[in-house]
């Protein structure tokens, strides 16, 4: 996929260098970036805002385990990690400031599959820092002792839980694409088998097979993906928690708390301060 780098088309994939960075403020760009992948793989780090990365392919599910397609959440300071080769979009806030860190597959060992990393300040100053130079760097240059280091820091990077497994069975992803558009739906995990036409039981073991959560887990960690995007996008915790289906802004909050162990207000705090939680 061609980015533009200095208003000039640029492919990230054209060059050998180990990596390479861009910076986006998505008040100058559609908040919308379509179906791509990359031979390069791919950290998106959110500086401001938020973003959603939506996998469509199994390229990331290398080695077993739940499929690796979904939605990913990118909150501030952390980055999702996209290995070389995977199909994915990507949905921004109107209000974010992105980097894309690019990272030639021989040059450090990332992650095999898709997953959201909690990003240190150093590293993420590194990564800013990175997204102003020249990508046409020598294996002598100080760029190049930069990349070194960088890439020594990111697989230290540990990981964070802001993925919803979304696969392919036509009955989960008409589940998944209808609490996308309406959120505030609260039907129960009967009424749900009842509009797919399954029994309670035999839905209940699919979601699970599927997925790996259950239905109530796999709901509640939707809402998180969508609450953190809302509150990065500037949005009250009162409006999100109509959105979300809540009888009260305090039940939103509650739920909120036990989940992530912060209140949405001290955890986005957390997150945006120069103290890295």
């Amino acid at each position: 996929m061609q980015i533009k780098r200095q208003a000039v088309e640029f492919d990230p994939d054209m060059t050998d260098r180990p990596a390479l960075a861009l910076q986006l403020d998505f008040k100058d760009y559609s908040t919308e970036i379509p179906v791509h992948r990359h031979r390069k793989g791919q950290l998106v780090l959110a500086l401001h805002g938020a973003v959603t990365c939506q996998i469509t392919d199994e390229l990331s599910q290398k080695s077993g385990g739940q499929s690796g397609k979904g939605m990913w959440m990118v909150p501030p300071n952390c980055g999702v990690w996209i290995p070389s080769g995977v199909a994915h979009c990507n949905h921004a806030t109107d209000n974010a400031r992105l980097t894309f860190l690019f990272v030639d597959p021989l040059a450090a060992a990332m992650p095999q599959q898709c997953c959201t990393l909690s990003i240190s300040p150093m590293v993420r100053e590194m990564i800013r820092h990175l997204s102003t130079l020249s990508p046409d760097y020598t294996d002598d240059s100080h760029t190049a002792r930069l990349v070194r280091v960088l890439l020594d820091e990111l697989v230290l990077m540990p990981k964070e839980d802001f993925h919803l497994p979304v696969p392919d069975h036509p009955k989960i992803r008409l589940i998944a694409d209808f609490l996308r558009e309406d959120p505030a739906d609260r039907a129960t995990l009967a009424q749900w088998a009842k509009r797919v036409a399954m029994s309670e039981r035999s839905l209940a073991r699919l979601m699970v097979q599927e997925t790996g959560l259950t239905f109530g887990r796999w709901r509640q960690q939707l809402h998180l993906i969508i609450a953190l995007r809302e509150i990065s996008g500037g949005t009250s915790v009162q409006a999100i928690a109509e959105m979300l289906g809540y009888e009260s802004p305090t039940a939103f909050i509650t739920m909120f708390k036990k989940a992530l162990g912060q209140t949405p207000t001290r955890y986005l705090a957390a997150l945006t301060s120069d103290e890295h939680p």
